[in-house]
């Protein structure tokens, strides 16, 4: 992402928040179930994994997997050779793309990706990995990260996902900061293809896109692909205002100011940041209804907030609840 065009971006949007304000004020007044005032109230936010995650009201019947101690993502599987816009590239079991890191080492095989790193590119495990069709069983491997887990490697190269792949076929992860390939069946870098990369040569980083869920349908997520939710008891109109504070935060994490420079199929109609009364800065919003993440919500694709409380729910791209009434 060039840092010029996005720091104009910022300036423009940060000139744009009052007569935005205004826009908010100046469209009709939401349906009075928002409950405009109401504060959250423990019930209101939930348990940690509370929600149905299945599109509709109500509360959770039980709680999402607990996430695995050893950082290491789901279960590769049968490996396989799938046909993507950018060549051939190696998949796992759920048909999702495998990656290689430039700043890794092949021999020995070595990874340097722990941390934050880890979060968005996930290691693959190297236990239950097999080789399926077009796959040549001699290249797969295994090695030992910092943490004595063992992550799977291909022709010596360590494996990842891209956490902003959430459906079988995506390659997204495709050049990120041009040290992030996907892998071929024979354990080289795919480099055919632009896969979204830009001049720059680093992929396109999005603050907020979309993302179709199998049960929700079009939803909005952030820039790690965490599903981003609205609370029924904020305000929108004439101005944003959010009663989410205090623990209700820890549980919610509010999504901090996104330029619409680096939105892809957010509705741009009050679009807007606001300052929250709480002390905690700026907010950003989508049709001027704050929004948050939830802290249940462990990895990309996850949907544990969906009903929480039922006044939690997952946003459309125009702002909408989905699954709710206004």
């Amino acid at each position: 992402m060039k840092t010029s065009w996005r720091s104009a971006s910022l300036v423009a949007s940060a000139a744009a928040v009052l007569a935005l304000t205004t826009a908010c004020g100046q469209d009709s007044p939401p349906a009075a179930s928002q409950n405009v005032g109401a504060t959250a109230a423990p019930g209101d936010y939930g348990s940690i994994g509370s929600g149905t995650g299945n599109g509709v009201g109500g509360t959770a019947s039980s709680p999402p997997a607990a996430p695995s101690p050893t950082g290491l993502s789901n279960p590769a599987g049968k490996l396989s050779v799938s046909t993507a816009e950018i060549g051939k590239v190696v998949t796992d079991s759920l048909g999702l793309t495998l990656y290689r890191f430039d700043q890794d080492t092949e021999q020995p095989p070595k990874s340097n990706c722990d941390g934050d790193c880890a979060k968005t590119w996930p290691p693959v495990p190297a236990d239950d990995a097999e080789a399926g069709e077009g796959i040549d069983k001699a290249l797969l491997g295994s090695v030992t990260r910092a943490d004595g887990t063992k992550q799977l490697t291909v022709g010596g190269w360590p494996a990842y996902r891209y956490a902003k792949d959430v459906n079988a076929g995506d390659v997204k992860g495709q050049g990120v900061g041009g040290k992030w390939y996907a892998l071929a069946p024979d354990g080289k870098k795919v480099q055919e293809g632009a896969g979204g990369v830009g001049a720059a040569g680093e992929a396109e980083e999005l603050g907020l896109s979309t993302r179709n869920d199998p049960k929700l349908g079009e939803i909005v997520v952030d820039k790690n692909g965490m599903t981003v939710y609205r609370f029924k008891k904020d305000k929108a109109w004439p101005k944003p205002v959010s009663n989410c504070t205090g623990a209700c935060l820890e549980k919610w994490p509010l999504v901090e100011p996104v330029d619409f420079a680096d939105t892809k199929g957010i509705q741009e109609k009050g679009y807007m940041i606001f300052d929250r009364t709480d002390g905690k800065g700026k907010q950003q919003t989508i049709n001027c209804s704050p929004i948050y993440t939830f802290a249940g919500d462990k990895a990309p694709g996850d949907t544990n907030g969906q009903g929480v409380g039922g006044t939690w729910f997952a946003v459309r791209p125009d702002g909408k609840l989905v699954g709710a009434s206004e």
